[in-house]
């Protein structure tokens, strides 16, 4: 690739007097912008912002943040009925430790206990500085942060400040990113990251989208030392999915790049709403609404879970009990567990084609008289909780009313009213375990390359509800910790920085000029993105396959051999759309692969999964052989999987190796010995 350097300027682009050099290079032809600076922040969520605000308070200065868009992703846009941190054990008199809360996590499977200590052992500096910064968590009037218990948490770690508790924590957080004066390139989509042979990062490619019609078509290169990557999970791999809208996720290319991914089974999925994408868990189902199916056009309406009960009071308490255990678990769902409600809402959406709803203005027919329910049907817990909460009374909506009514007025505010119309639902994606690869620094196998949130595979296969959102802010905390510590040297300069980087440059300069030739009257750019998504619902989301793995694997692989040759644009403006299609077929397929090796390897079904075993059983004598499993018994529960996308020409292939999970670690933790090592600088590195 011909490389000739144009006009060198320094333009003032960060806090402090910091000045971040941009130049302009020319290409084949082309001028393109090229920033140099030590450390990239990709994200502005939760974990995004964090980075930067801490790298900025360990007196790190030169920095930026980039995004697609400042207000998307899933920290300032999704939530639940009442949105969970998980720390230590803050208040009242029940005993706990960070050792405690690191085997709570650790205990869940397939998770690495170094990476659980760490997670357990800042979760209160995380949370205090949370705190600190505004973040509304309750306290009462001694200054104790009460809790709660949440879902795979034995003790009552977990708090919250409402169903908006990531969007409060983003919030706070940019305030202060914002109050330093930290650079954020915004409208930016990272299509590629460059790495020096493959061994570390040295650098992105995006594209400015306010551009795309320039001669470089928005193509912009940043040499930076560092990347902390906090693109949130694959949200765009599903159709059925509860990421918000505009959550589409950049892992393909982090594959693409070298990163290896870790535990890419382990997903969550789960009963949510769908016009507007929210979980429906807490008090949307303590309140025991009707599930009503209807045909297509909105017909035909029947409350289809009686069909499949024996009793009406094990249907209303495995309603009830979908509050606690939101997550699909295969293990609740024999004996009538609330995760067959799952597996009967995915049998009528996604098998029969039909639509379900959850409709709060009447009780379930079946258990009721004369549209009273008849609370003796209840078994113990779900009965008690209803009494504590003096909601043994009326219609569902009104017991909504009196627990909590701004469950009502987050659907209004969003253009549904509960009180009056039916609330559409599915089965959906929700969270990603699993993810990229990450030390107790967080740092890839790649070096200098940090993924951190819900794209680092922090968790294995259960974990407690709410130590996501911990994770954000000690993954986010620990990256910037060990580059103020390690490194901290300038980026390379920009001579070297082509040099290097030219050909993989190049690759993406002609792939968007392929695309850009690909324009005219008609555009299937969305359309096929769709199918992609309805394949990865099909094949690797609650209900799984080998046969249906293998057959999604061949046409990922078939689709990005020929993804220039199918992909039509009407415009230029669907540029990045085509680069997000390339990122998902990337991401399926390597997740697909994940999935593959641990079916043939003997996995069963586990964590939020079924696995489909003609040598199984069903879960109810009426449901079909599709949904035929076996429980895992834990034979890969002390084992990860790291996966290793490789592509060398026309071939593209992937690597799977299980390594046994490290232990938590046993410390000397005697402090003159701890000191000594802090002192000496040994202890970040």
């Amino acid at each position: 690739m011909t490389t000739l350097l144009f006009a060198n300027r320094l333009v003032d682009l960060i806090c402090g007097g910091y000045r971040m050099e941009k130049r302009v290079v020319n290409l084949e032809g082309i001028d393109f912008d090229v920033y140099s600076l030590n450390t990239m922040v990709v994200g502005t969520g939760a974990a995004g912002f964090n980075a930067a605000d801490t790298l900025y308070s360990l007196g790190h200065r030169d920095i930026a943040m980039i995004t697609e868009g400042i207000n998307m992703g899933t920290s300032r846009n999704t939530g639940s009925d009442k949105q969970t941190y998980y720390k230590l054990t803050l208040a009242g008199d029940e005993p706990d430790s960070v050792l405690d809360m690191a085997k709570t996590l650790f205990s869940g499977g397939a998770m690495h206990g170094d990476i659980a200590l760490v997670e357990a052992a800042l979760s209160s500096r995380c949370f205090y500085k949370l705190v600190n910064i505004g973040v509304p968590f309750p306290h009462n009037r001694f200054g104790e942060y009460v809790g709660y218990k949440t879902d795979h948490d034995p003790r009552q770690r977990a708090t919250s400040c409402g169903p908006l508790t990531s969007k409060f924590m983003t919030e706070k957080l940019e305030a202060q990113a914002k109050k330093k004066g930290i650079k954020i390139f915004d409208g930016y989509l990272i299509i590629g990251i460059l790495t020096d042979k493959g061994e570390k990062s040295i650098g992105l490619v995006a594209l400015d989208m306010d551009k795309l019609d320039g001669p470089d078509m928005g193509i912009t290169l940043f040499n930076c030392t560092n990347i902390i990557y906090a693109t949130g999970g694959p949200a765009g791999m599903y159709l059925k999915s509860v990421y918000p809208m505009s959550q589409i996720g950049a892992s393909g290319i982090a594959y693409e790049a070298g990163a290896k991914g870790v535990n890419l089974t382990e997903s969550q999925y789960g009963i949510a709403s769908i016009k507007f994408r929210w979980n429906l868990s807490g008090t949307y189902q303590q309140v025991i609404p009707r599930y009503v199916s209807t045909d297509e056009a909105g017909g035909d309406e029947r409350e289809f879970l009686e069909d499949y009960f024996p009793e009406p009071g094990k249907m209303l308490d495995a309603i009830f009990l979908k509050g606690y255990q939101w997550p699909f678990d295969p293990r609740k769902v024999e004996g009538y567990g609330s995760s067959l409600i799952d597996i009967l809402v995915y049998y009528e959406t996604q098998m029969k084609g039909r639509r379900v709803f959850l409709d709060f203005t009447r009780n379930p027919s079946w258990g009721s008289k004369d549209g009273e329910l008849d609370f003796s049907h209840l078994g113990e817990e779900s009965y008690e909780y209803l009494k504590n909460s003096h909601a043994l009374f009326g219609t569902p909506i009104e017991r909504l009313v009196k627990m909590n009514q701004p469950a009502i007025d987050l659907y209004k505010s969003n253009g549904i009213d509960i009180t009056r119309e039916y609330l559409e639902i599915d089965v959906c994606a929700q969270h990603n375990n699993g993810g990229l690869l990450g030390d107790i620094w967080y740092q890839s196998n790649l070096k200098h390359f940090f993924p951190v949130g819900e794209v680092n595979g922090t968790f294995g296969i259960y974990r407690p509800g709410g130590s996501a959102l911990n994770s954000t802010q000690v993954g986010s905390f620990r990256a910037a910790q060990y580059i103020a510590t390690n490194y901290k040297d300038a980026p390379m300069s920009v001579e070297s920085f082509l040099h290097i980087a030219s050909g993989q440059i190049g690759d993406k300069v002609r792939l968007a000029r392929a695309l850009r030739d690909n324009i005219g009257e008609s555009s299937n750019v969305l359309d096929r993105r769709k199918e992609m998504q309805r394949r990865m619902t099909r094949a690797g989301a609650l209900i799984r396959s080998l046969e249906e793995c293998i057959k999604a694997i061949d046409e990922c692989e078939r689709e990005l051999k020929r993804l220039l040759k199918d992909t039509k644009l009407s415009s230029i403006d669907e540029l990045p759309d085509a680069f997000r299609n390339r990122d998902i077929l990337l991401t399926q397929y390597v997740y697909l692969n994940a999935i593959k090796a641990y079916i043939e390897g003997g996995g069963r079904s586990r964590g939020s999964y079924l696995i489909r075993d003609d040598e199984g059983r069903l879960p109810i004598e009426e449901l079909p052989d599709k949904f035929k499993f076996t429980l895992d018994k834990g034979e890969l529960t002390d084992k990860v999987g790291e996966v290793e996308l490789k592509i060398e020409g026309d071939n593209i292939f992937c690597s799977i190796e299980w390594s046994p999970v490290r232990p938590i670690p046993s410390e000397d933790n005697w402090f003159e010995n701890v000191w000594n090592e802090y002192l000496k600088g040994n202890i970040i590195k």
